[in-house]
C-alpha cells in the first residue's frame, strides 16, 4: 500500500461501497490514460465487437450510427421497448455521444441523468468523453454526479482518467481529493491507477510525493520510471532524472524511447554535450526506434550543447517532419547566428505557428538587425499569427535597439488590448524600450505598475535611469534593490558605475565598485574597469586612473584607454593623452576617429604642429574617416543614413529640405551675429 504521510482532503460526499457490473464490456483499452487522444485528434473509434451487439439488432443499428439524429432514432426504440433499462446498452448509446466522431457530451449527460442506474462503464466512458474535451474540467464535474447519484463505485480504470484531466490542468488540490478516495477505496496497487498517480503529481509540481509514491509502491513498471524521469526534467531537476536513471541501469530495467527522451532532455539542459552524445550512440547500439519526438529531443540537445551539425544531420535524415522538427532547426540556425539558413528553412515550413516566428525575430534582434525583426513582426501579422508574449518581448527590444519609440507605444497598446499578461519578462523589456528611447518617466510608471519584478527590471530601471542623467535616482534605486534583498549581477553594477561616472559621484562609485567582489562576489570585466576609468578621469583623478587601469587582471581594450584618452583632453594632460593614444593605436591602427581625437587634443593645446603630424600620418596609412550613420523614426518606419547616402527614393526632396534647413540656419547665424556686434558699441 502507498502511505504518502500527508493529510489528504476527502470529498463532500459519502464514499460507496464497491459492486459490479453485469454488463462490464471487454474494451478497456479504451480508457487507459497512455492510449487517449487529445480533444483536436480525430476521436477513437468507439465501436465495439462484443457477441450482445450482434445478437440485439438495435444495438446493431446503433454501431453503423453516423450522426446524432441516427442515434436518437436508435434511442426512441430502445426506449419504446423497454431495452434502455438494460445496462449495457445503455453504455453504448453513452459511447456514442462521448467518444464517437459525432459526439454531444450535452446530450450524454442527459441522458445519465435519466438513466436509472448507469453502469460503472457509462460513467467511465462518459468521463473520458469529458476529459477529451475542451474542458476536460468537467470530467470531475461528471465524476462527482457518479458519486452523488449512486448505484456504481468507481473502478480501477475511472481514476486514471481523472487523473490525467488534473494533470493537463494542473488541478492539484482536486487531485489531491480524488487521490484520497483512490486510495481509501484500496486502487493503490493497480498498476495503471498507481502511474496515473505519480502522473498527475509530477505534473502538479509534487515531485517529492511523487518520488515517495514510486519508492515505497510493490507495482512499478516501466511507465513509473519514465513518469518520474520526464517528470524530473520538466521541471528543470536534470541530474535527479540522470540520477534515476543510473539507478533504473543497475536494477537491469531496459530503457525505451520515452526514457531516452527524457534523458536526452536531461543532458540538453546542463548542455553536457559528451554526455549527450553518448546517449545517442547507446540509442543506435540498442536498436530503439528513433521516434520522431526522440529525433526531436537529439536534435534539441545538439543545439543546446553548441553543435549544430549533428543535429542538421538527424533532421534531414527524418522521412517525417513535425512542426516541432522545422522549428527546432530555425532556432538553431538562429541561435547561431546563420540567420540565411534560418530563413531559407522557415520559408520552406509546410506550417508555422508562433514559435517558429518568435526564433527568428529573436534571432535578428540578437544579432542587432532590429530593422529586420520588425519587418518580420509586420509579416507576423499579416499572416494571421497571433503574437505573443514572446513575440512582444523580442519586438520591444529591436525598439530599444534601434530608439523606435512610436513602434514601442504601439507594441505596449496592443498589449493592453490584447490583454497580454505583463509578466516579469514582458514588463522589464517595455521599462527597457521607454529608458532607452527617451521617455524615462513611462518608463518609471510601467516599472511602478508592475505586479512583480525581479533584479533584472531593477536592474533596466536602474540603467534606464543612468542612460538620463538621473545619478541620484539611479543610487536610491539601486539601494532599494539591495534592501529588499535581490542581489545585482555585473549589468547592474555596470548601470550604478555609470550613473556614478555621469553624476560626478566618485566616492559612491569607488564604494560600489569595491563591493563587488567584496561583498556581493561579482568580479569586474572589462566594462566595469572602463566605467571607473571614466569616472576617475572624468573628475581628474587621472593618475589613479592610470594605477587602475596597470592593476586589471587583463588586458586593457580600446574601451578602457579610450575613457582615460578622453579624461585625458578633458583636463589638458597631453602626456597621457598621448600614452593613451599611442595604445589605441596599437590595439586598432585603422581607426581613423583616433587619429581625429588626438589632432583636435593637440590643436586644444595650440601643439598644431604635432597636430599635422597626426593628420599626415593618417594620410600615409591610408586611414579615411569613416562615415557616420544617423537613423529615424517616421510613421513607424525606421530609416537609416550615412553621409552623401542617396539610397532612400525620395533622396533628392531630403536633400532639398537640408539645404533649406542649411540656410535657414545660417541666417539666424548672421543675425546673432549682428546683434552681438551691434550690443558692443552700445
Amino acid at each position: 500500500m502507498i502511505n504518502l504521510n500527508v493529510k489528504l482532503l476527502s470529498f463532500r460526499f459519502p464514499l460507496l461501497v464497491p459492486t459490479s457490473s453485469p454488463f462490464q464490456i471487454p474494451i478497456i483499452f479504451l480508457l487507459r490514460t497512455h492510449s487517449l487522444p487529445h480533444h483536436k485528434d480525430k476521436p477513437t473509434n468507439w465501436n465495439a465487437s462484443h457477441a450482445l451487439i450482434q445478437s440485439k439488432p438495435l444495438l446493431f443499428l446503433l454501431e453503423k450510427c453516423t450522426s446524432m439524429a441516427q442515434m436518437k432514432q436508435v434511442q426512441a426504440q430502445m426506449i419504446s421497448t423497454g431495452f434502455i433499462s438494460d445496462g449495457f446498452a445503455l453504455s453504448r448509446l453513452v459511447a456514442f455521444c462521448a467518444i464517437s466522431e459525432w459526439r454531444n457530451l450535452d446530450y450524454c449527460d442527459k441522458i445519465l441523468d435519466n438513466a436509472e442506474n448507469p453502469n460503472v462503464f457509462s460513467w467511465n466512458v462518459a468521463i473520458r468523453g469529458y476529459s477529451e474535451s475542451e474542458n476536460p474540467r468537467n470530467a470531475v464535474l461528471m465524476y462527482r454526479k457518479m458519486l452523488r447519484k449512486g448505484g456504481s463505485t468507481p473502478d480501477n480504470y475511472t481514476y486514471p482518467l481523472l487523473f490525467k484531466a488534473c494533470a493537463g490542468l494542473s488541478l492539484g488540490f482536486t487531485a489531491g481529493e480524488i487521490l484520497g478516495h483512490a486510495l481509501q477505496l484500496g486502487f493503490d496497487s493497480d498498476l495503471f491507477v498507481h502511474n496515473a498517480i505519480i502522473h498527475v503529481l509530477v505534473s502538479c509540481g509534487e515531485l517529492l510525493a511523487a518520488r515517495k509514491v514510486f519508492d515505497e509502491s510493490r507495482v512499478r513498471d516501466l511507465v513509473s520510471w519514465n513518469s518520474m524521469i520526464n517528470g524530473y526534467v520538466r521541471c528543470g531537476l536534470a541530474n535527479e532524472a540522470l540520477n534515476l536513471y543510473y539507478k533504473m541501469e543497475e536494477l537491469k530495467v531496459m530503457p525505451d524511447e520515452v526514457t531516452m527522451i527524457g534523458v536526452v532532455s536531461a543532458s540538453a539542459q546542463l548542455e553536457d554535450l559528451t554526455l549527450g552524445r553518448k546517449l545517442h550512440q547507446f540509442i543506435e547500439e540498442m536498436g530503439l526506434n528513433l521516434t520522431v519526438p526522440l529525433t526531436n529531443s537529439l536534435m534539441d540537445m545538439y543545439i543546446k550543447c553548441g553543435n549544430i551539425e549533428p543535429a542538421k544531420t538527424l533532421f534531414e535524415n527524418m522521412t517525417k517532419k513535425t512542426i516541432v522538427s522545422w522549428t527546432t532547426m530555425v532556432v538553431g540556425y538562429a541561435k547561431f547566428g546563420l540567420l540565411g539558413s534560418a530563413m531559407r528553412l522557415f520559408n520552406e515550413m509546410p506550417e508555422k505557428d508562433v514559435v517558429p516566428w518568435n526564433a527568428l525575430i529573436g534571432g535578428f534582434v540578437q544579432a542587432k538587425r532590429s530593422k529586420e525583426a520588425l519587418a518580420l513582426f509586420h509579416e507576423m501579422q499579416a499572416s494571421n499569427v497571433e503574437p505573443d508574449e514572446i513575440t512582444v518581448v523580442s519586438c520591444l527590444s529591436a525598439c530599444s535597439q534601434l530608439g523606435a519609440l512610436d513602434v514601442g507605444i504601439w507594441m505596449h497598446h496592443y498589449v493592453e488590448k490584447h490583454n497580454l499578461s505583463v509578466n516579469v519578462a514582458l514588463g522589464t523589456a517595455l521599462v527597457d524600450m521607454y529608458a532607452k528611447c527617451g521617455n524615462i518617466k513611462r518608463a518609471l510608471q510601467v516599472f511602478r505598475e508592475m505586479p512583480g519584478r525581479n533584479s533584472l527590471t531593477w536592474t533596466a530601471t536602474i540603467c534606464g535611469l543612468a542612460l538620463h542623467g538621473q545619478s541620484h535616482a539611479a543610487v536610491t534605486y539601486f539601494s532599494e534593490m539591495i534592501g529588499i534583498g535581490l542581489m545585482p549581477d555585473e549589468i547592474t553594477f555596470l548601470g550604478v558605475l555609470s550613473a556614478c561616472c555621469h553624476g560626478g559621484l566618485v566616492d559612491k562609485g569607488r564604494e560600489y565598485f569595491y563591493q563587488m567582489s567584496s561583498k556581493y562576489g561579482v568580479s569586474p570585466n572589462l566594462k566595469h574597469y572602463s566605467c571607473m576609468v571614466d569616472l576617475l578621469g572624468r573628475a581628474g583623478f587621472l593618475e589613479e586612473a592610470e594605477e587602475l587601469i596597470k592593476s586589471m587582471p587583463f588586458k586593457a581594450d580600446a574601451v578602457v584607454w579610450g575613457a582615460l584618452f578622453f579624461g585625458s583632453r578633458i583636463h589638458g594632460n597631453v602626456q597621457m593623452g598621448e600614452r593613451a593614444a599611442s595604445k589605441l593605436l596599437e590595439l586598432d591602427p585603422h581607426d581613423s576617429g583616433i587619429y581625429v581625437l588626438l589632432a583636435n587634443m593637440y590643436g586644444d593645446a595650440n601643439m598644431w604642429e604635432q597636430a599635422r603630424k597626426v593628420r599626415k600620418m593618417m594620410e600615409e596609412r591610408g586611414v579615411e574617416k569613416t562615415p557616420g550613420c544617423s537613423s529615424i523614426e517616421m510613421n513607424g518606419v525606421v530609416f537609416e543614413f550615412i553621409i552623401r547616402d542617396q539610397s532612400h527614393p525620395q533622396s533628392e526632396k531630403i536633400y532639398e529640405c537640408l539645404t533649406r534647413l542649411t540656410r535657414q540656419l545660417e541666417l539666424v547665424e548672421d543675425e546673432t551675429s549682428s546683434l552681438k556686434e551691434l550690443s558692443s558699441w552700445c
